[in-house]
């Protein structure tokens, strides 16, 4: 399916009545070594809507994860535009994609990311420590988020005393805690076990069908993918085709 917009080229993804949530045209990528310019994505045309879920398939060196890393704003692009939520994000500065990484963006990554010395509370109270909420908010914050994973039991625990499942889910509430718009998540179940994965696929499932999260998830698992609304195919940088999942 594709959608021709007055704005721009076709873009794969047919938006609903509201504007996306993500807009991109005309995207590309290509690191520099020596005195080559070595191309990762050429010309990406891609909406998302606000609610959805969406995960981003291809063969290593395909550039998916490139390309979340962009939607992100980890990343710069080379050329073309990505709006989220209306703004540009390749117009701000440094500083300013900084504050909006940490209002707008929970990430998920594959080997969770935790620190080793903070319990599953600290860590998914980190970063409410850069907001102005007081410490009885922060902590009803992480307390709903620690129920919401099901792992209330759990909060004084470190990472070592923790499945990989359930420091996923400390990840994910991690992820949530600043309440953002939109998260990306790069192989989020590539690290567990085939239950495990599957019930961290649901837990995301019910982020998106009952908090109304925007969801971008890279993935190399064909029944990992088929849990997102719809797939998103990339082959050597281009975006070759997109199916409902």
């Amino acid at each position: 399916m594709s959608a021709t917009t007055a704005a721009g080229p076709p873009a794969q993804g047919t938006p609903g009545s509201e504007p996306p949530l993500i807009r991109i045209r005309s995207l590309s990528k290509a690191y520099r070594r020596g005195r080559l310019d070595i191309p990762v994505l050429e010309d990406i045309n891609l909406d998302v809507r606000s609610g959805e879920f969406v995960a981003l398939m291809g063969p290593s060196g395909s550039g998916k994860t490139t390309l979340l890393n962009l939607i992100a704003g980890i990343d710069q692009a080379s050329s073309g535009t990505i709006e989220i939520a209306g703004v540009d994000i390749a117009t701000l500065s440094e500083g300013q994609l900084a504050d909006w990484r940490a209002a707008n963006v929970g990430f998920i990554f594959q080997f969770y990311n935790l620190l080793p010395v903070l319990t599953a509370f600290e860590n998914i109270e980190l970063p409410l420590l850069l907001t102005r909420l007081s410490p009885r908010e922060r902590g009803e914050r992480v307390d709903a988020l620690l129920a919401l994973v099901g792992l209330a039991d759990r909060a004084d625990h470190r990472p070592n005393e923790l499945s990989g499942g359930q420091q996923q889910r400390v990840a994910i509430a991690r992820a949530l805690v600043t309440d953002p718009r939109l998260i990306v998540a790069d192989e989020p179940t590539g690290d567990l076990d085939r239950t495990t994965g599957e019930e961290v696929l649901q837990l995301m499932d019910r982020l998106v069908r009952e908090l109304g999260k925007t969801i971008v998830m890279v993935t190399h698992d064909p029944k990992a993918a088929a849990k997102a609304q719809r797939m998103v195919h990339l082959e050597k940088g281009v975006l070759v085709d997109e199916a409902p999942a």
